[in-house]
């Protein structure tokens, strides 16, 4: 039996004695149509770099591919390819359709699932089913072209292609003996009824960082055939920078070789030649069977072994690889028998996944069923295996689009052009790494609360390096995503730094000062940049702009309002509350440490005391957020003259306000007369500002004080809302527009136009941001996340005594500690099996729902049918989504009593090695 030593293998990555995490999946999924790779004077990407130009074009800022697997900077690449005899090209990357090609926007038409990984990736499992039939290309870009938005996608199990399960299961495996030799076994399995034959085609290449194009070449790398043991085909990788590295094939296999150069031949004709051995020479090869299109000296940049195998009905067949320092000549000292294939590279993996097991049975509560247990492993797998190597240097990008502001301006639409400063060079959690091979900011923030589970270093370096100085906008601005840097996501960043920290020091038992500080420091350069630039009028009330909701609006909040004006954004405003209560709670904790962060506690204090208070103004009530016959949160359109109107749309944004809440231990509040003195003082010199919300110095359960803007009258009321399941209660969590919507829409009319905000349970119907991602009805899992947040902490301050019917209507009453769990019940329903062995997730797909080579794999999509559960939008958004595996985690693990006991905080999530579930929750206790 193995032990569970992947945290020590963490522990050696953090101390840098052993480099585990130097090797794993970093490979994107797509580096076509992305901003990177766009050179055009348009702006467009999807079209300047085409999924059909893939094959044969270098790219110069990342590389893609299947089960992709590389070294931290993306110098030397591994991933899989396949071809079935039919297809027109090999099946090198997966297919997706872009905006102007998809009736609900881009979307990736393959199946592929993250199964497992462990946080160093010593081991790893992936899944691709292939048809045998050839790929319906032209069908789902033809047939999603004629489709308008009120229909739905055409899917590839909607071509018939998977009919009669003529398809393979391919998987992929990886366990690291060490952290430089990896090992790689691909298992096919024919789900058909005949026996059929495939091409596979494992491939090793060098990302071009030399060719003339490239501002900096560096020296060319190479991979040559060598000669290594009987039945067994070798090629020695040689890089200036990573060294020497030796790849071993399996059998008597023909390797064939080519160079990562572009095919201008093919592609720009008008270029100079890159001669005959070209990005594509191995697909024209096997496919077109060009035999002069590989290199015959078996030298190259580019290479793979080509495995030509039939598969019986039924049957498998196993392909063993390896990726190893160790020269054949060595073999001997290295391996069992000098044998990289022996019974040793089988028991390597035997152990490697006993290892992984014991790991994620260490941070599973003991009590959960299997189901659970899967869903919250491959929630996991899916965050760890969407880890890319992300590289973006905008002052060389855009000095090459002769577009740097400090050089030169261009008369083209040209992207980020104000973030020359930004050079990005890391390994970054990504949302989805086809649709989202980019990161975003928000997104991110998120990510890190689940992968904190398994990783507590890489969940901070990632918040820490959002805050670099080579990221943040020298005016304190977080990059938001790779379209548009310069636009505004949801300031959630301290929170999660809040979280994190709280969770590191309950876990180590010591507080990480320099985290904090540093990252307190930064922080305090980007509220600043909010209370500058977003707060139009100086009244502490917040345009914010897009903040990551799309459509939910009644007009585009990035771009200027048709009716001239501004508008004054609840959620914006919220979010801003919420920014200073998070920015509090860090200065009053930093201040334990130095005292002259007391005086930042007092400045955060009054910046929430003046938020809150411009929220819902006393004696003002007409044209302000809160409405009070309605007992709701709206945003207010300001006009040119000065009027002002509500638009009363019942959304997320007028939730987000619940979200605005922190508890402050009357203890902590003891060791701070000062604070407590000047926040008396503020208050009572400003009564106007605490009249309509909870009153701050006003003891709850445990003697904690409350910060929030509602008062327990105003919280019943929206907490009426949120539990009506007429309204926001979904079965499978909290809507992002009410129901009520959907036989009123709010209809704004201006002129010979109207504006109109209709329930949408689904995808779009509309445009705006693209189409493919809607938040007028749907289940979003951050937003649910933070309302679970919320609740927990107001049961903190509240206590059992304080309760609300659940759903509304019901009669049945429960305090805010069970409405939070029930919430995450709903939401974990999406995954899970119901009572008819259906998951909610798969909607109507009957072949998810009943095939048992479908019913366990699971995809995190982007958001969720606001009526079914089903899954809508990017279907491997296992980013924000793979949260859910934190929530169902903590709510088997974690009673009301220790919620009470803790103030509401999300408690521990990540076990030592040694501490069985039941231990760490009793060291909890």
């Amino acid at each position: 039996m193995a032990d569970n030593i992947e945290p020590q293998r963490l522990k050696a990555a953090r101390e840098k004695t052993h480099a585990w995490k130097r090797w794993g999946p970093y490979l994107s999924e797509r580096q076509w149509g992305t901003v990177r790779e766009d050179y055009s004077d348009t702006g467009n990407a999807w079209d300047y770099f085409s999924h059909d130009q893939a094959r044969s074009r270098a790219y110069r800022w990342g590389e893609d591919g299947l089960a992709g697997y590389s070294d931290e900077k993306q110098r030397l690449c591994f991933a899989l390819a396949l071809w079935n005899g039919v297809d027109p090209i090999l099946k090198e990357r997966c297919f997706g359709l872009t905006n102007s090609e998809a009736n609900h926007g881009e979307d990736v038409k393959e199946y592929y699932f993250y199964l497992d990984s462990t946080p160093t990736h010593s081991y790893m499992k992936y899944l691709y089913k292939y048809p045998q039939a050839a790929f319906p290309y032209d069908d789902l870009v033809k047939t999603n072209r004629r489709r308008n938005r009120l229909e739905l996608e055409y899917e590839l199990l909607d071509t018939g292609v998977f009919e009669e399960d003529r398809y393979f299961d391919v998987f992929v495996e990886y366990a690291k003996e060490s952290p430089e030799d990896t090992l790689f076994a691909i298992k096919v399995i024919n789900r058909g009824p005949q026996p059929a034959a495939l091409h596979v085609l494992p491939h090793l290449w060098f990302r071009n960082d030399w060719s003339s194009w490239i501002a900096e070449p560096a020296p060319k790398p190479t991979l040559r055939q060598i000669e290594g043991p009987a039945g067994t085909a070798v090629v020695a990788a040689d890089h200036p920078v990573l060294g020497g590295y030796y790849f071993y094939c399996q059998g008597e296999v023909p390797v064939l070789f080519t160079e990562n150069e572009t095919n201008n031949a093919r592609l720009f004709p008008d270029q100079p030649d890159t001669g005959p051995y070209v990005k594509d020479g191995i697909n024209n090869y096997v496919v077109h069977n060009k035999t002069d299109a590989v290199n015959p000296e078996r030298v190259g940049t580019k290479c793979a072994p080509h495995y030509q195998v039939e598969v019986p009905a039924g049957g498998s067949l196993t392909l063993k690889l390896r990726l190893s320092p160790v020269a054949p000549a060595d073999l001997a000292g290295a391996y069992p028998a000098g044998d990289p294939f022996g019974e040793h590279f089988d028991e390597i993996f035997a152990v490697r996944l006993q290892e992984a097991d014991l790991f994620y049975d260490n941070i599973t509560p003991g009590k959960l069923d299997a189901d659970n247990h899967r869903v919250i492993r491959q929630a996991l797998a899916g965050m760890l295996w969407t880890k890319q190597y992300y590289y973006f240097d905008l002052d060389k990008w855009l000095e090459e689009h002769g577009a740097n502001p400090l050089l030169a301006r261009s008369s083209g639409i040209i992207r980020n052009i104000d973030w020359f400063h930004m050079v990005n060079d890391d390994i970054i959690s990504m949302p989805d790494k086809w649709e989202y091979p980019w990161y975003a900011a928000w997104d991110l923030a998120f990510h890190t609360n689940a992968l904190f589970m398994v990783d507590p270093d890489f969940a901070k370096e990632q918040l820490v390096l959002m805050l670099n100085e080579v990221y943040l906008h020298p005016n304190g601005q977080i990059p938001a995503y790779e379209w548009n840097f310069g636009d505004v996501n949801p300031p959630v960043h301290a929170w999660a730094t809040w979280f994190l920290y709280q969770s590191d020091k309950e876990l180590t038992g010591k507080p990480d000062w320099k985290f904090l500080k540093s990252s307190f420091q930064k922080l305090l350069l980007n509220f600043t940049w909010w209370v500058n630039r977003k707060d139009m009028t100086g009244r502490n009330v917040f345009q914010g702009g897009f903040l990551g909701l799309d459509n939910i609006g009644v007009f585009d909040r990035s771009s200027p309002l048709p009716t001239g004006g501004f508008l004054e954004q609840a959620d914006g405003t919220a979010w801003m509350a919420f920014y200073s209560q998070m920015m509090l709670a860090m200065a009053l904790e930093l201040a334990e440490d130095d005292p002259e962060y007391e005086e930042m506690a007092i400045k955060f204090a009054q910046h929430f005391l003046w938020i809150a208070g411009a929220m819902d103004r006393i004696g003002v009530n007409k044209d302000e957020m809160w409405d009070e016959q309605d007992g709701f949160f709206y945003d207010v359109l300001r006009f040119p003259d000065g009027g002002a109107t509500r638009l009363k749309v019942r959304s997320m944004v007028g939730l987000l306000p619940l979200c605005a809440v922190t508890v402050i231990p009357g203890e902590v509040l003891d060791r701070f007369p000062r604070f407590r003195e000047r926040l008396a003082q503020f208050i009572q010199r400003h009564p106007e500002l605490s009249a309509n919300i909870n009153p701050p110095d006003k003891r709850g359960v445990g003697g904690r004080y409350l910060l929030s803007v509602f008062n327990e009258k105003k919280l019943k009321r929206v907490l009426a809302r949120l539990l009506d399941e007429n309204e926001f209660l979904s079965d499978y969590g909290i809507r992002s527009l009410s129901q009520f919507h959907r036989d009123r829409p709010f209809v704004y009319s201006l002129g010979n136009t109207t504006f109109r905000v209709d329930y949408e349970p689904a995808e779009s119907s509309t445009g705006m941001f693209g189409g493919n991602s809607n938040w007028r009805g749907p289940i979003w899992m951050p937003v649910n996340t933070l309302l679970v947040r919320a609740l927990l902490t107001l049961f903190a301050y509240y206590g059992p005594d304080f309760k609300v019917e659940c759903p509304t209507g019901s009669g049945r009453l429960m305090h805010l500690g069970e409405v939070a769990g029930e919430i995450v019940r709903r939401l974990s329903m999406i995954f899970l099996r119901d009572a008819n062995g259906r998951r909610a997730v798969y909607g109507d797909t009957e072949k998810f729902q009943r095939d048992p080579h479908w019913q366990d794999l699971l995809l995190f999509y982007e958001y969720f049918h606001g009526d079914n559960g089903a899954g809508i939008g990017a279907s491997h958004q296992t980013g924000w989504t793979g949260v859910i595996a934190r929530l169902i985690q903590y709510f088997a693990a974690t009673t009301s009593e220790q919620v009470l006991e803790d103030g509401g905080r999300a408690g521990i999530a990540y076990y030592e090695e040694d501490q069985s579930m039941e231990q760490a929750v009793q060291q909890q206790e």
